[in-house]
């Protein structure tokens, strides 16, 4: 099917439409401040367009929605009554609303929104346009509302220049660069401004702008092109986003012309803080610097016989005086390794780095850890790194863009894995999760990060469907404990309002929970079926070298990138346990380590990351391993097919332009998973010679 042109920008989650509730009401908004002002922009152009009316100071009349700082004076007297309220019954000290907090409640026809400063005021306004006409129908007693990352992060891996491999956007999915085309500024930021909206919506409060592999022409950013990046900040900072730039370890050498990058020359820390405060000079809320150091070419500390926390510290220094931080990427291992020593293990690489340094990184480095210890596989163990450093401020890594999940060709809602990640409890059921320990709750949370999925295509990401992914990062990094079917209601809710379908009341309520229906067959057990037709019980990288997009089975095989499966004839799965492996399964506390290094106690989804076993070997569900390969690359296709045929139903129920380049992308996943059904259960036949006890033969 040829899809139609698509419009220009798609609203994803902020339609007009979803500002009609207040929009059609009398609203007040109180204080002042750069946000303050962004509120009231917000609800008067919503107002403008559906009648309502906004004021900025209180007058003798009635409201239906108050959206007001606590310091503003005097607050009307259903918003001074919510206060109270409050204040009555938390006590003190656990009675200020806090930070980007906020308090909603509904008291006596009045909708209230209050917060202690302006970016917890504009995160409420954005929960009232979630609740909808609900916010105005139900009441409510006070409600605090705070986040529990205080950072809340997506890393664009955008390059100024093109680069010859990778391109505008490395494993970007979505078109070009918002920020960037072809070496030079986008020119227009009208998209920019749009996406800080859609950001702040979901609460993502920064950015980094540029790749952690940083190029000679990303380099100067830091320099020569500092203006670039001090215009989209300008863009940015109304809706309170605050820029990160990546910068490289050699820039000393590479822009400073200095002999050495030492991170303990005096001569290369005295760079560092001058163009730290060149920096800060041009841009006063600058967020800090993200590095990708010793890792896969970028250069690093290892070069003067540094360690990592020399490297990270040498550039938190220069940052401390303004508050800046240090994001040091945890992402190090060995990409030239041998492929016939079993002994060298890439899992294994992050930990050994890192937990020798713990307590030597100052207070404003953030380690950040990707949550797997491979590189965002549909299935990984969660990094033991996250659990053995007390001492140091750690933020978790995750993959938006679908780079080894169908790189937004496929759908593939990744909320419910991220939720799965975040409520893993590394020391034991009684212990904290991983939520609490990017939140801060031992006090050394670093927040949560995440690699974008945007680009200027016109559905922002691509696969429409894919926006769900974005939207999910924010409301988790804010919420770590929310359901996902939740989440994806949400953005369903607001994405597909009745006006951005076409229909009207009554049939729009009616055809809205059609498409939800669809919608959440479609996609809530959508990462399950991904995972089924590619990676088998833990084993990942059956995907083709570079580009990383369909099945290879040995693509990487034989290759030093230290991402091996270890099939041979009589079994798969690569042996990361103490008693007769790379010894992995010790990295982590007792309460698993126990666990996976137990043949008879690891888990399923996970046997073939920690053991190799024999293809007949039982599985906890009943199924040999070889059974379980056929088995579930000929469901996970079956329900690819599947998904087509539900999204078929939702002809008439989007705009017909969505609707057609979903249809195209389902078709283009149809066939990627045939593909993938085939050549695994091809393969694994061929190594076992154990057939499939069901008698299914691969499509022909």
């Amino acid at each position: 099917m040829t899809s139609p042109d698509p419009p220009g920008t798609h609203p994803a989650w902020l339609p007009p439409e979803a500002f009609r509730p207040i929009g059609s009401r009398r609203t007040l908004v109180l204080g002042d401040g750069l946000l303050t002002e962004t509120v009231h922009d917000e609800a008067a152009r919503a107002c403008a367009r559906y009648g309502g009316h906004v004021h900025r100071h209180t007058r003798n009349e009635p409201y239906d929605l108050v959206l007001a700082l606590t310091t503003a004076e005097p607050l009307p007297g259903p918003a001074q009554t919510v206060l109270d309220e409050f204040r009555s019954t938390t006590g003190p000290p656990a009675n200020t609303i806090g930070g980007e907090g906020y308090l909603t409640a509904r008291r006596h026809g009045v909708t209230t929104v209050l917060a202690d400063d302006a970016a917890g005021l504009l995160y409420g306004l954005f929960h009232v346009v979630r609740l909808g006409e609900r916010a105005f129908t139900e009441e409510r007693p006070p409600e605090r509302h705070a986040p529990t990352m205080r950072r809340r992060m997506l890393d664009h891996w955008d390059n100024v220049d093109i680069h010859p491999v990778m391109g505008q956007v490395e494993r970007g999915y979505a078109g070009g660069s918002l920020f960037w085309r072809d070496g030079a500024p986008r020119g227009d930021l009208a998209r920019v401004r749009d996406y800080a909206r859609l950001l702040a919506a979901c609460a993502v409060n920064a950015i980094s702008v540029n790749n952690v592999n940083v190029h000679a022409t990303e380099a100067l950013l830091l320099t020569d092109r500092l203006g670039d990046v001090a215009a989209i900040a300008d863009v940015l900072r109304p809706y309170g986003i605050r820029v990160h730039l990546s910068v490289s370890f050699a820039s000393p050498v590479t822009l400073g012309r200095l002999p050495s990058a030492d991170p303990l020359d005096e001569d290369v820390r005295k760079w560092w803080a001058d163009v730290t405060e060149r920096v800060y000079d041009t841009i006063p809320d600058f967020g800090g610097y993200v590095v990708k150091a010793d890792s896969e070419g970028q250069p690093g500390p290892f070069a003067y016989g540094r360690d990592h926390a020399d490297g990270a510290n040498l550039l938190a220094e220069a940052l401390e005086p303004f508050g800046g931080v240090v994001h040091w990427r945890a992402f190090v291992y060995n990409h030239r390794q041998d492929w016939r020593d079993r002994s060298t293990d890439r899992a294994r690489a992050a930990h050994d780095h890192f937990a020798p340094l713990d307590g030597r990184f100052r207070d404003n480095v953030i380690l950040q850890v990707k949550h797997g210890p491979i590189d965002f596989q549909a299935r990984e163990p969660v990094s033991p790194v996250i659990a053995a450093m007390p001492a140091t401020h750690l933020a978790v890594e995750l993959q938006v863009t679908q780079e080894y999940t169908g790189q937004q060709r496929h759908v593939c809602y990744l909320a419910p894995m991220w939720r799965e990640v975040l409520g893993f409890r590394p020391w034991g059921p009684d212990g904290p999760a991983v939520a609490d320990v990017a939140g801060g709750v031992s006090g050394n949370g670093g927040g949560l990060v995440g690699v974008s999925n945007v680009g200027d295509d016109p559905y922002w990401t691509g696969h429409p469907l894919a926006q769900a992914n974005l939207y999910a990062f924010g409301r988790l990094a804010w919420a770590p404990w929310t359901d996902p079917a939740a989440i994806l209601d949400e953005w369903i809710d607001l994405t597909f309002t009745p006006a951005a379908t076409g229909d009207t009341e009554p049939a729009a309520t009616r055809e809205t929970e059609r498409l939800r229906h669809i919608l959440h067959t479609i996609m809530d057990d959508s990462w399950r079926t991904y995972e089924r037709y590619t990676a088998p019980l833990g084993v990942g990288f059956m995907v083709r070298p570079g580009h990383h997009y369909g099945p290879d089975v040995d693509g990487y095989e034989y290759t030093p990138w230290g991402t091996y499966h270890f099939a041979d004839r009589d079994g798969v799965g690569v042996d990361r346990t103490r008693a007769t492996g790379t010894g992995f399964s010790g990295q982590y506390p007792p309460a698993w380590s126990e666990v996976y290094e137990s043949l008879d106690r690891c888990p399923d989804d996970l046997l073939l990351f920690f053991h190799h076993v024999p293809y007949g070997h039982v599985l906890h569900s009943g199924s040999t391993v070889i059974q379980h390969i056929y088995d579930t690359h000929f469901a996970g296709a079956g329900q690819a097919v599947e998904a087509g045929r539900r999204w078929e139903e939702a002809a008439g129920l989007v705009d017909p332009s969505l609707h057609a380049r979903v249809t195209d992308l389902l078709a283009e996943q149809i066939r990627c998973a045939g593909e993938w059904r085939d050549q695994i259960t091809t393969y694994f036949f061929r190594k076992s010679g154990k057939p499939d006890t069901r008698g299914r033969h691969i499509s022909r």
